[in-house]
């Protein structure tokens, strides 16, 4: 029993092998990167299979609404676990305690405005968006349930981010492997025996985030050796909560910038036919799985820059960087290798039409290389966040998506048009990609040499 409560204590990353404490910390939440996918991939699952085509249609029409949703509580989350690693490895209780309750009220606001103002907007941009007539009225009840009951999504994201700034990643990770489980029994109750359809899905999906929530706060609530949580640290303090938004801000803007690429990119996607439509859903899923090791290590590097810039012990930080960046880089080499290799295997797993095997396989051989590059951007863009400067990675984000990614996807398509392709050739939506994750890895690792994020600590 002692070993397992050790296990879930905080994690000092000030001290101890910088490698093993970044390692033992990513693992934890790479098995929950995991889970999450699991987790956002059973409501359509259910649906599709229990309800029909149309039901699953309008979960997934519903996901540009919700990504907007989540990228304001992601915001507040990162913003939290900069400032919760800081002053955790500063050893400022009382900086830290009043942190931790400004982040609690500011989510009960944040909640609060989502709850009404995302509720009455969700019908208007959901025609905005064009939403076929037959599953709009599916799609904006499930986006009311999700609205309505946003207070558990909220708190489960922020609370774990706080514990993750405190070192505690395994935490995050059981609650969410809960949620989980929770989420899978209650779809299948709600949707295959109370046949309560796209409703009941979404109904399940509230109850175990708020499950999930609620667990966090009960962990945080026995975590007294290490903060407090008094009524009076629940009073916003202007410097925590501006604190907060600073650091998050650019996060937030940076996930909304991305998601607004994507849709740009997408109407050059929809040009080149339903079958390289396809093929461009088959790679995107295993990017999905691809990418998961380098944001997780993104995140790890953010809290042990975070503790280890707290105590001012820089050079700690650049030792862990090299590391965790060897590691990154090393993890995403063996992704990509198995990519190359086992290619053809790994999209049969999504079709059995050869020809979309081998397009997909063709465009993922185009994008693999780059998930090297990633690991670079997103463990050194972890430290520079970790130390409180969230603008620089922020900024190099912009620029690769919507200054070398877009025009580049365009320009190469316009240069290889031909009477075979009209449209131009296919290749250029991944070598977009590709060229703007290498510009960025690139860049990244200049800003990160320069140092600024050395005199950015809070």
């Amino acid at each position: 029993m002692g070993l397992l409560k050790k296990f879930f204590e905080p994690v000092d990353m000030t001290e101890g092998s910088p490698w093993k404490k970044i390692v033992l910390f990513t693992v934890p939440m790479l098995v929950g990167n995991i889970a999450q996918q699991l987790y956002n991939t059973v409501d359509s699952v259910v649906v599709g299979n229990y309800v029909g085509d149309n039901a699953l249609a309008a979960v997934g029409s519903a996901g540009p609404i919700l990504n907007l949703l989540i990228v304001l509580f992601v915001g507040i989350s990162v913003g939290a676990g900069i400032m919760v690693s800081q002053f955790f490895g500063a050893k400022q209780r009382e900086e830290l305690s009043q942190t931790i309750g400004n982040c609690i009220t500011l989510t009960g606001i944040a909640t609060v405005f989502v709850m009404i103002f995302a509720s009455l907007l969700s019908g208007p941009l959901l025609r905005l968006l064009d939403t076929p007539e037959s599953i709009l009225g599916w799609c904006h009840s499930y986006l009311l349930i999700l609205f309505i009951g946003s207070v558990g999504l909220a708190y489960y994201n922020i609370l774990s981010g706080v514990l993750r700034g405190l070192g505690d990643s395994m935490s995050a990770l059981l609650y969410l492997l809960v949620s989980t489980v929770i989420n899978i029994v209650l779809d299948i109750v709600f949707v295959a025996n109370f046949k309560m359809g796209v409703n009941g899905v979404a109904l399940a999906t509230v109850i175990a985030q708020a499950v999930s929530a609620f667990l966090c706060l009960l962990r945080l609530l026995r975590l007294k050796e290490v903060f407090d949580l008094k009524p009076s640290y629940l009073k916003l303090s202007k410097r925590h909560t501006m604190g907060i938004v600073r650091l998050g801000l650019p996060s937030g803007i940076t996930q909304a910038i991305f998601s607004m690429a994507m849709l740009v990119v997408q109407s050059l996607t929809n040009s080149f036919g339903e079958m390289f439509i396809a093929a461009n859903v088959i790679v995107m899923r295993v990017d999905g799985f691809a990418m998961m090791p380098n944001f997780s290590f993104g995140t790890a590097m953010t809290t042990y820059a975070g503790q280890n810039v707290g105590a001012r012990m820089y050079d700690r930080v650049e030792t862990g960087a090299k590391q965790g960046t060897f590691i990154a880089v090393a993890t995403s080499a063996i992704i990509t290798g198995t990519i190359l290799i086992f290619g053809e295997a790994l999209m049969g797993i999504f079709t059995t039409t050869p020809e979309l095997v081998r397009l997909s396989r063709d465009m993922m051989g185009i994008l693999a290389v780059g998930y090297i590059a990633m690991a670079v951007t997103q463990s050194l863009s972890g430290v520079m966040r970790g130390a409180g400067d969230t603008m620089t990675p922020m900024w190099i984000s912009i620029v690769t998506t919507i200054f070398v990614r877009v025009p580049i996807a365009y320009g190469v398509a316009f240069l290889t048009r031909s009477a075979e392709f009209p449209n131009g050739r296919q290749e250029c939506i991944f070598i977009s990609l590709l060229t703007s994750w290498v510009i960025g890895a690139m860049v990244t690792f200049v800003f990160y040499r320069r140092g600024k994020w050395k005199k950015m600590h809070i």
